[in-house]
């Protein structure tokens, strides 16, 4: 594989950049040793050491401190049909148990129902992520808000490696999402799970006429911070786009130093203030691999990879962009990012 070909007239940029602002040596880094080094520092139990030992060690990428998984819960918001009409095999929860073996991933992250219906056949094959929570669109008029659907309990009598939640900071029901998550987070740790968390902003105010500050560095960046307050284990986080948010929205505190000094406009910079945020690394980041667009999917991935890893983040966890197409084209696309973490060709910025 051709990185810099796919990178384009990117490649410069992303692959040549020197991280200054924020340099590496002021975080914790992913490393083959990470979950013994830095992981087992905190207070999370022996049995959560032990199933953040299972993840980091299950895969193509085990024992490398870097993650790929592969997540499947948009079937809920997005509607099973707009989901897996694309390719129909997927709306079979084995097939894609299956997809998650093929691409060798170090996990399949689901709703409860389907990694319920097939735990007994795939469970000890591959590790599971329930997510508990989930924004359900089908009401109208749309609202946004997550509600928990199962409970931890239920993730972990399924035989579960951990769960995952997502908050959509800044929203209205932000408060309740905070409230309901950490207190799941506090009984999976109890069970012996480890937390992901979908950090996503949402304000309708995060949008201006100029931009859509969801995406922004320091918005989300923040919203990475609350994230790991609340006792995640790992961050996953929409890759930033720009930045300025908390300048452009007007509420809310910042520092000039945030944008004269510790950011530049650089990718790997901007996904460096999230890692940052992520508690210096000692939590990891993990970003998302956005939607599929079709012919640009693997150039799209492959860019997404390259600025997570240079920036001190932990890996990919992508969906869409394999599951819509045949299962060889969606693990072949998989391993290609894959092949952006073991390169070590490309290194920390």
């Amino acid at each position: 594989m051709d990185i810099a070909a796919l990178l384009g007239s990117e490649a410069s940029l992303l692959l040549d950049h020197k991280a200054t602002a924020f340099p590496k040596e002021m975080l914790t880094l992913p490393s083959p040793s990470y979950v013994g080094d830095t992981f087992a520092m905190t207070d999370r139990s022996p049995t959560v050491l032990r199933n953040m030992g299972t993840l980091f060690n299950h895969g193509r990428l085990g024992g490398t401190g870097y993650l790929s998984i592969l997540p499947v819960d948009q079937g809920i918001e997005h509607s099973a049909a707009a989901s897996f009409a694309p390719n129909p095999e997927y709306f079979d929860p084995a097939r894609l148990c299956d997809l998650a073996i093929e691409a060798d991933c170090s996990a399949i992250a689901s709703t409860f129902g389907t990694l319920a219906s097939v735990s007994r056949k795939y469970v000890h094959r591959i590790p599971f992520i329930v997510k508990i929570n989930h924004n359900d669109l089908f009401r109208y008029p749309n609202t946004y808000d997550q509600r928990m659907f199962v409970t931890a309990r239920q993730a972990a009598d399924l035989g579960a490696t951990g769960i995952g939640a997502t908050i959509y900071f800044g929203s209205e029901n932000s408060a309740r999402q905070i409230e309901e998550v950490s207190a799941a987070f506090a009984e999976a740790h109890e069970l012996g799970m480890v937390t992901i968390l979908w950090c996503y902003t949402r304000n309708d105010a995060f949008k201006t006429a100029e931009k859509d500050y969801h995406v922004a560095a320091d918005l989300t960046g923040q919203a990475n911070h609350l994230g790991v307050t609340i006792g995640a284990d790992i961050i996953k986080q929409k890759q930033p786009e720009n930045n300025g948010g908390y300048n452009a929205i007007k509420f809310g505190k910042t520092n000039p130093k945030v944008y004269s000094e510790l950011t530049t406009d650089n990718p790997i910079d901007l996904t460096r203030w999230q890692v940052v945020n992520c508690y210096s690394g000692r939590i990891g980041l993990i970003n998302s691999g956005g939607e599929a667009k079709g012919a640009d999917d693997l150039a799209s991935a492959v860019r997404t990879a390259v600025i997570n890893k240079r920036a001190g983040g932990m890996g990919l966890i992508l969906g869409r962009k394999a599951f819509q197409r045949p299962m060889n084209e969606g693990a072949a696309l998989v391993n290609a990012v894959q092949d952006v973490f073991l390169d070590s060709s490309i290194t920390i910025a």
